[in-house]
């Protein structure tokens, strides 16, 4: 009952990033005119960013179009990267585990390529075998083309693999790429499914505490080897 491979969201599951995208909007919509609200960022929770992008150009007025905001929203998130990352609580303790179990790691985002080199940078070195980020897949989260990719790209079969996400959009692409998720939800709530199981945080949790949320799924069981 060992995962295949462990494939981890980035924003809101491996490192802190929401404050610093929840500051980024809030100080571009001000621009605006617009008092950006916790609805708002659980609304955007996850991306994509186009539709982002899309949601703050129609509550702008449209008076710039959606790749702007877009743009302006991935620099303003990328200068405060710079200034320092911190991990999600439990996260690098989770990964280091894995990895000490040699288990193989992957780092799946729809945040750009530049975003995720930085939350890289801040991780233990050579822990992911490889990342794929927004820049690497034609459809973003929610659909799973992110998930397939990095199991292609780990050589192993995405029915064996574990998803880790905190959110609604990210879950459904996990899910809809036939792995198994574990969801750690983040200002939303998860709906359940047979595959999907949820825990409110990493901390003090161990892998193991992990496995046994699935030990009662006959198919978890039968994938894994």
């Amino acid at each position: 009952m060992i995962p295949a491979a462990v494939l981890f969201d980035m924003d809101g599951t491996l490192i802190d990033s929401e404050p610093y995208w929840l500051e980024a909007e809030t100080e571009l919509m001000a621009k605006f005119g617009y008092a950006w609200t916790k609805e708002d960022q659980a609304t955007c929770l996850g991306g994509p960013l186009d539709r982002v992008g899309r949601y703050m150009s129609e509550l702008a007025g449209e008076v710039e179009d959606w790749q702007f905001f877009t743009n302006s929203l991935v620099e303003g998130v990328t200068s405060k990267f710079l200034n320092g990352l911190t991990f999600v609580p439990g996260a690098r303790e989770m990964l280091l585990e894995i990895k000490e179990r040699e288990i193989p790691l992957a780092l799946v985002s729809a945040s750009p390529r530049v975003l995720v080199d930085a939350a890289l940078a801040l991780a233990p070195k050579n822990i992911f075998l490889t990342s794929v980020s927004n820049n690497e897949v034609t459809r973003s989260k929610p659909d799973p083309e992110g998930y397939l990719l990095a199991a292609t790209l780990l050589g192993v079969d995405i029915e064996d693999c574990l998803v880790l996400e905190d959110s609604k959009t990210g879950v459904s692409a996990g899910l809809a790429s036939g792995a198994h998720v574990l969801a750690i939800p983040h200002l939303v709530e998860i709906s359940p499914d047979p595959h999907l199981r949820i825990l409110p945080t990493l901390k003090d949790r161990n892998f193991d505490d992990v496995l046994l949320l699935f030990s009662d799924s006959p198919s978890f069981g039968r994938s894994m080897q």
